[in-house]
């Protein structure tokens, strides 16, 4: 809907930057709102850390001891539409949701334990993120293309060689039970 009314009321706004962003073409008033909104969220999760994977595991055992799922689920989805909110400038409307789906779906191709997964995928977010920033300024590609292609090529990795959950290692322990 907003496309439509972009395209019949021209003005000076570039739809190319809403859906794929431009890293290079922020202000520094967005890169202090990216970072005191990361700040944020990174403190608030480090301080509710362990209530969250209480209430998201076994909600009603949170509720036994006294928490309010209702609370810490907003709280949790809040910080998300900040995190999400701050991305759209800079890697556009449609790679945000690759960008937050695919370090996490890589890492679990990778462990079962949760505190290994979430290391992971943050690694794999930061890590796809400066490599892509680096490379789509030599390339002079869309930066938040540069990056998801990255992190889909990691889960292409993942999704081939994980040695419990990957094609060829699904297919040796099937070789080896038979």
């Amino acid at each position: 809907m907003g496309l439509l009314i972009i395209s019949l009321n021209p003005t000076s706004i570039n739809v190319q930057n809403i859906i794929l962003g431009n890293i290079l073409g922020i202000a520094d008033e967005d890169i202090y709102q990216v970072a005191i909104i990361m700040l944020i969220c990174l403190v608030l999760l480090l301080i509710f850390w362990k209530d969250l994977l209480l209430i998201f595991f076994d909600e009603t055992q949170s509720i036994t001891v006294g928490l309010s799922p209702l609370f810490y689920k907003l709280l949790f989805f809040t910080l998300l539409s900040a995190c999400v909110v701050a991305a759209l400038q800079t890697v556009g409307a449609i790679l945000v949701i690759a960008m937050v789906i695919t370090p996490g779906a890589t890492a679990y191709l990778l462990t079962d334990k949760f505190k290994t997964l979430i290391k992971i995928a943050v690694a794999l977010g930061a890590i796809t993120g400066f490599v892509g920033v680096y490379l789509s300024y030599y390339l002079d590609g869309a930066t938040g293309g540069v990056i998801v292609t990255l992190q889909t090529l990691l889960f292409l990795l993942a999704f081939l060689f994980s040695p419990k959950y990957g094609l060829i290692g699904q297919k040796r322990q099937a070789v080896k039970h038979d």
